[in-house]
């Protein structure tokens, strides 16, 4: 049975009147800074002095907008809309303008003519609005000025929002990106009954800024035969430059109709065979295909050129409107086609039939609250570390691998959410890699396509996503967060470089989100980075790159943090404060390895409180004396051979006052000024001193320490130790040998930077050196560690 009929004469005028005040307001925002509704001939004055922005994808988009809020408004449907040609945020603009939520939010853009001519002025103006969809635009989740993660953000929004539509609109440009194409699978991910939907609308006008697009281009057989591939079922819309508005206009009501229709089947049949126990089939959801012209309703030609229906339409389609009177007229004539007379009382409110179509409160697409997930978000049901810490009696007795450890709490917090559905935790094919495999007792892999007797953990319903594209994890979890939800990306360290790119967007959007005041904090995105470059011996080189850090630290004080946990309780603390935290994006690093228990629960909770911290126990200053040397240290492994090199010379220089301190929050090198978790001159120097030799062993590239503390009085005294291409399939003590890491080389490092050292510790400076030379012929000829360095063990330690 369909739901949907034939559109009225009057429905149809409507929904033009409203498409027509969408296009006004779009081109407008473009030219003027005056007359904003024409009462008077236009002027060179009325036209700003640069004109910026796009308009070649804005007459689509307005198209989407209006019969959206068909949609929701006919079928009391909770939707909200992914813009993925970002440029195309004038209609997205007037859209919000048109329904009221802008005016709301912002009185100075009310619905009135000082309200319209407001809103021009500050498009694409300095203070004012940015050229593509950003935070400023109500009913966006996503930066629009990257293309290629609409599809997976749309799904992101899904995830457990069983009663929510999420239309994903993708520009034909943004489907040729590599991450929008794998995003088209995460269909075999979603869940039809405990999540929403989402619905495609595939954007074809067949240009990017200066070549035809790709998709556009294929045969409509062949284009469907891929969308049907990927599982999609594709309704085709195609309008021509000469089509008639209103044969559009019921073409795209009706193909919207099929297609929640068939949503709310599939939705309906799914959950009605969970209810009753029946085996769940992957539905084949629809996907809308819509053809328009690029620059539709714009001009046809200019200065003899063809325009609309091409690539000259994408940018501003009239240049030098001001100079050229002929232009100007051009620019007349386009704009009054709209008939703003109609559209527009003379106050500049929108007239009845313009809003005949739009939704009311918040299901209006500019106004619907998961758009600002800051609205819906709530605090995480984290439990007790208490009940997952790691017991021991001194330093170094006892060892675990932090990331099972912190898995028991993740599935603690997996039970915590069961009913609520607001956690999950996304990664490429690895949470059984990085020994997070412990959270499957709580929640399978969610998966919807074919399954084998074979396969282990693998549930319709399940909370953990993994997929070999770090891209769609990533799209995901931010649309997830996005809409008020908590989450956790896990990956290898080295490949958290593939989406690189986009955690600078999601900062960026972040950053931008703090300076609108109707944005509400959201939950924090937050990474996992482990099977790390020092552990990585295995699988070699390739695997090897720790410099994910470096580009987070990069990005905005304001957002970024980054943690480097030295073993399971400081893990967990982490953690426990990462998930509790809101507008950041936070990058754990940590291990999966066997590692030593350096601090019990409530040490580790005062170190990672404090950021960074002396260790007491591994030094060897007396007395209140000020240490001859400091040994610093960030990173599981650069700890542990940071505390070797400390025993080492406990053991041989026993004479020496030795520091050692160990680094948590990175950002702690900072200054206050720099970072909100900077440390001010007089902290950072009651530390590491302010004249006396440091030796740093850090996790990644080491010339980041220096660039964090350049400005310290210590930094001339400062040798860092980190990091420095020097990878191989080898062991992993190699590792830190290769890098000039290793407790040997630190050693070798106090003796030459450590006034008065240099001749007294000739001998055992020697004997080091030769302990590094012995370890390269012993790992050639047994392939393991030399057994001092594999049995090795805190002095002191017991079990």
């Amino acid at each position: 049975m369909h739901t949907h009929s034939a559109l009225s004469d009057e429905e149809t005028a409507q929904l033009d009147a409203h498409w027509r005040a969408l296009n006004y307001l779009s081109a407008c925002q473009l030219y003027l800074r005056g007359n904003p509704l024409l009462r008077e001939p236009l002027r060179a004055e009325h036209v700003k002095p640069r004109l910026l922005g796009h308009w070649g994808s804005a007459p689509g988009l307005g198209l989407v907008y209006t019969h959206l809020n068909r949609v929701v408004r006919r079928h009391g449907q909770e939707a909200m809309c992914v813009w993925g040609p970002g440029h195309g945020a004038p209609a997205v603009l007037a859209g919000a303008w048109l329904e009221g939520t802008f005016g709301e939010y912002d009185p100075d853009r009310a619905r009135d003519a000082e309200g319209m001519l407001r809103l021009f002025r500050d498009f694409s103006h300095p203070g004012g609005l940015p050229s593509h969809t950003a935070p400023d635009v109500p009913g966006s989740i996503q930066e629009g000025g990257e293309l290629g993660y609409a599809l997976a953000h749309a799904y992101g929004a899904a995830f457990d929002n069983p009663g929510l539509l999420v239309c994903a609109v993708i520009g034909d440009g943004e489907a040729e990106t590599a991450p929008l194409a794998a995003s088209w699978h995460s269909n075999k991910f979603l869940d039809p009954v405990h999540d929403g939907a989402v619905l495609p609308v595939l954007h074809l006008n067949g240009y990017k800024i200066a070549n035809p697009t790709v998709l556009a281009r294929l045969p409509e057989d062949e284009l469907d035969s891929l969308l049907r591939g990927y599982g999609h079922d594709p309704i085709h819309v195609t309008a021509h430059p000469g089509t008639p508005p209103a044969e559009t206009h019921r073409a795209l009501a009706a193909a919207f109709d099929t297609a929640v229709e068939r949503v709310g089947l599939h939705q309906r049949e799914a959950r009605a065979r969970a209810g009753s126990g029946g085996e769940q089939h992957r539905p084949r959801w629809p996907v809308l295909v819509l053809r328009t012209p690029k620059g539709w309703t714009g001009p046809r030609y200019v200065g003899g050129k063809p325009v609309e229906d091409t690539w000259r339409s994408h940018q501003v389609p009239l240049t030098g409107v001001a100079e050229d009177p002929h232009r100007l007229r051009q620019l007349e004539e386009w704009l009054r086609s709209y008939r703003p007379e109609e559209l527009f009382d003379g106050q500049g409110r929108p007239a009845a039939d313009v809003l005949a179509c739009v939704p009311e409160g918040d299901r209006r697409l500019g106004a619907v609250a998961h758009a600002d997930g800051g609205r819906l978000v709530r605090d995480l049901p984290l439990p007790p570390l208490e009940r997952h810490a790691v017991a021991l009696k001194t330093p170094g007795s006892t060892s675990h691998e932090p990331t099972r450890v912190l898995g028991g709490l993740l599935t603690e917090l997996f039970e915590a959410t069961a009913e609520r559905r607001d956690f999950r935790m996304v990664g490429p094919d690895e949470t059984a890699s990085n020994h997070l495999d412990g959270v499957f007792a709580a929640t399978p892999r969610g998966w919807q396509a074919q399954t084998l007797d074979t396969d282990e953990d693998l549930g319709p319903h399940g909370r953990v996503l993994e997929v070999l594209s770090e891209h769609m994890c990533q799209g995901w979890l931010e649309g997830y967060v996005l809409t008020g939800r908590h989450g956790l990306f896990a990956s290898y360290e080295a490949f958290a470089h593939i989406v690189a790119s986009m955690a600078g967007q999601h900062v960026k959007w972040l950053q931008s989100a703090r300076e609108v005041p109707w944005r509400r904090p959201l939950a924090s995105l937050n990474y996992l980075l482990t099977s790390h470059a020092w552990r990585q011996d295995h699988n070699g080189f390739s695997h090897q790159d720790p410099g994910f850090i470096d580009h987070i630290l990069n990005k905005s004080p304001q957002v970024v943090r980054v943690y480097l946990p030295p073993d399971a309780n400081t893990l967990l603390c982490v953690a426990d404060h990462v998930l509790r935290t809101r507008d950041t994006v936070n990058v754990v690093v940590a291990g999966k390895q066997q590692c030593f228990d350096w601090l019990d629960l409530e040490e580790a909770r005062g170190h990672c409180a404090r950021g960074l911290g002396v260790w007491e126990w591994a030094g060897t200053e007396a007395g209140g004396r000020e240490p001859d040397v400091v040994l610093a240290c960030a990173g599981d492994v650069p700890t542990q051979e940071t505390l070797a090199a400390a025993s080492l010379l406990r053991e041989h220089l026993p004479q020496l006052a030795v520091r050692v301190v160990n680094v948590v929050d990175i950002a702690r090198l900072m200054p206050r000024s720099e970072h909100p978790h900077g440390l001010s001159d007089a902290e950072f120097d009651a530390v590491f001193t302010r004249d006396r030799p440091v030796v740093f062993a850090y996790h990644g590239y080491p010339w980041l320490v220096h660039r964090l503390s350049y400005r310290r009085a210590v930094h001339g005294s400062l040798h860092v130790r980190g990091y420095k291409e020097m990878g191989a399939t080898t062991t992993p003590f190699d590792m830190v040998v290769r890098n000039d890491m290793d407790r040997y080389r630190l050693v070798m490092d106090v003796i030459d930077r450590t006034p008065g050292l240099g001749v007294e510790a000739t001998g055992l400076r020697q004997k080091m050196a030769d302990v590094r030379t012995r370890h390269h012929a012993w790992i050639r000829e047994h392939g393991i560690d030399l057994p001092e360095v594999a049995e090795w063990k805190w002095p002191g330690a017991c079990g």
